[in-house]
């Protein structure tokens, strides 16, 4: 028996009904599955006949179809309900007056990773946008945060740096549910939306994902499994260098590398801090698409040992720091464009703070580069509790 009820469970369950004589549309994706493998778009066209409208896909396609970062997905149709899927991640990502005016309520049904750089919260953000701009209600049917709801960990973002990867100023983890960032944009951005948040039953901020009881739906392609979304909140800094993430194996974002690594030396460059709550295994690899495609790469895959201790963005910084130091030749940050952003340097975009990088440059230890985000975590902490739903 799930010991969390999902938004959408709960909208099964005991709010439908509330929705009656609405014109209806839903942004979700393939992961927005209630606990019993029934699709939202199944729930709501079964128990409100003929209301649904319209459905709108995120990053990789509303059926997830899409592997790779910046490949756009086309606008398409349900044939079975006959309606229109639009694409948010397209020529828009936002949703244009033709595509909400033929509706009432947008509802918000997508499971987020608990990191800063996933889209899905600017998707949503977007949304929001479009809603209080053409005055529709959004209703966002709550999901957990894989990573629980009190453990951050990492930088602020700064403001000069907002994009697709990063809409607000929240630490790489932040420890939010798509509802809780919701209220947080609807607040920051003034946006004076009609937002109503269905919440999850059963979820507290201490639980992890293996807490909640719920089966793991991949929100996207190269997010697998639990273990992807612990590892993903350090791990995603490789895409703004030369490094594999391990796009194109069966475990990205566990495994990562290159041609050029050297495992055994950077195994004995690392900081200590770096290696709490996990262990890095060496493996080799060759990816079938991305980065060093049908090459082989030497590199490591990350084993978490204890998901309370282990801190990702600090264990893939204090990676990339050794990287930097061992394959200075080698090494390379990214060009752009990155996300639909053509003239900031993706790492900068990911990590949310020039200053890093060039903290990573100079070879600044990696206990100052920690130190330095601290206080601000703190901040954050304390200011963002007038926001959160679940105790």
């Amino acid at each position: 028996m799930n010991n969390v009820l999902t938004g959408l469970d709960f909208l099964r369950e005991y709010r439908w009904k509330e929705l009656k004589g609405y014109k209806l549309g839903l942004l979700a994706n393939q992961a927005s599955l209630d606990s019993n493998l029934n699709t939202a778009r199944e729930i709501i066209s079964r128990l409100l006949p003929g209301q649904l409208k319209v459905l709108f896909g995120p990053q990789h396609g509303y059926a997830g179809q899409e592997q790779d970062n910046m490949i756009e997905t086309y606008h398409s149709e349900d044939r079975t309900l006959d309606i229109p899927i639009y694409s948010l991640y397209s020529e828009t990502r936002e949703p244009l007056h033709h595509m909400l005016e033929i509706i009432d309520i947008l509802l918000i049904d997508l499971q987020d990773v608990g990191t800063r750089v996933y889209t899905f919260a600017s998707t949503m953000l977007n949304c929001l946008r479009a809603a209080s701009r053409y005055g529709k209600k959004v209703i966002i049917l709550d999901r957990p945060n894989p990573l629980g709801g009190e453990y951050l960990e990492g930088n602020l973002l700064r403001p000069e740096l907002y994009s697709f990867v990063g809409s607000y100023s929240f630490p790489m983890r932040h420890g939010l549910t798509m509802g809780e960032m919701a209220r947080i944009f609807n607040h920051v951005f003034e946006l004076g939306c009609n937002l109503e948040i269905i919440p999850m039953h059963g979820w507290t901020r201490e639980m992890l994902w293996n807490n909640t009881g719920l089966r793991w739906f991949m929100p996207s392609t190269n997010m697998p499994i639990p273990e992807t979304a612990f590892v993903y909140p350090g791990q995603v800094i490789w895409e703004g260098t030369n490094i594999s993430e391990g796009r194109g194996t069966c475990r990205p974002f566990e495994i990562f590398g290159a041609p050029f690594f050297c495992p055994e030396v950077l195994i004995k460059e690392l900081e200590p801090e770096a290696t709490i709550g996990c262990c890095l295994q060496e493996y080799s690899f060759r990816p079938v698409f991305n980065k060093w495609q049908g090459e082989l790469c030497h590199g490591f895959m990350i084993h978490v040992l204890d998901r309370n201790a282990f801190q990702p963005y600090l264990t893939s910084i204090g990676l990339l720091r050794a990287v930097m130091k061992i394959h200075e030749q080698d090494f390379e940050w990214k060009d752009p464009p990155y996300e639909y952003e053509f003239k900031k340097k993706p790492i900068d975009l990911i990590m949310g703070d020039v200053s890093i990088r060039n903290e990573l440059e100079s070879g600044t230890a990696l206990s100052i580069i920690k130190e330095k985000w601290l206080e601000d975590l703190k901040s954050f902490d304390d200011w963002r509790k007038p926001f959160l739903i679940y105790s």
